[in-house]
């Protein structure tokens, strides 16, 4: 189990769920998930799927459920939105990126893709942000230093990763797709 501060964990449910659909670049095939349950106290469940597909894309999605339960429309929008592509940087290394799902006004997110870093710990929430880059094998691209982010260049951050971690991509998405709408809505606390 994973926590986000207080009131929000992640935990692996499912290692092998059959999958068909359009991979982010459009392509129909097959694959499997790897899925997550992201629950926060007291509100509905949240699924999350690592997606390996059949020729060879991998991406992280807040699932689309049959039935929706009752929630604020600018978390209801992300799901089976804003996917994020994993890619090979190495071999042995991976990267997803760090791109931001703000929540707007009319309900729909909206995806910041070049941010300053500083801009990138708020979304995220700077204690996460950090725990996040400090476990093993985990980096941000470009490489800048969180104790004191900068606020001047924007850059289209991303977070790579040794091949065989699982949770990295997850925590990633949570943090960079989920964690400012789940503030905005309160489902998140920082405290």
């Amino acid at each position: 189990m994973i926590r986000f501060g207080p009131t929000i964990t992640l935990k692996h449910a499912r290692s092998y769920v059959p999958k068909q659909g359009a991979t982010t670049s459009g392509v129909q095939t097959a694959g499997f998930a790897t899925e997550w349950h992201l629950e926060a106290a007291g509100r509905p469940r949240l699924t999350i799927h690592d997606t390996q597909w059949d020729n060879g894309e991998r991406d992280v999605v807040l699932q689309q459920v049959p039935l929706l339960p009752e929630m604020p429309a600018a978390l209801a929008n992300l799901h089976g939105r804003h996917r994020a592509g994993i890619v090979e940087v190495t071999p042995e290394r991976r990267r997803i990126t760090a791109f931001l799902s703000l929540p707007q006004t009319d309900g729909r997110p909206r995806q910041k893709r070049a941010l300053t870093t500083a801009q990138l710990a708020e979304g995220c929430g700077t204690p996460l942000l950090r725990e996040l880059v400090s476990r093993p094998g985990v980096s941000l691209d470009p490489s800048l230093d969180l104790a004191k982010p900068q606020d001047t260049e924007r850059f289209q951050h991303a977070f790579v990763f040794q091949d065989e971690d699982r949770e990295t991509p997850v925590i990633a998405y949570v943090l960079t797709r989920l964690m400012p709408t789940l503030r905005h809505t309160g489902w998140a606390t920082d405290k």
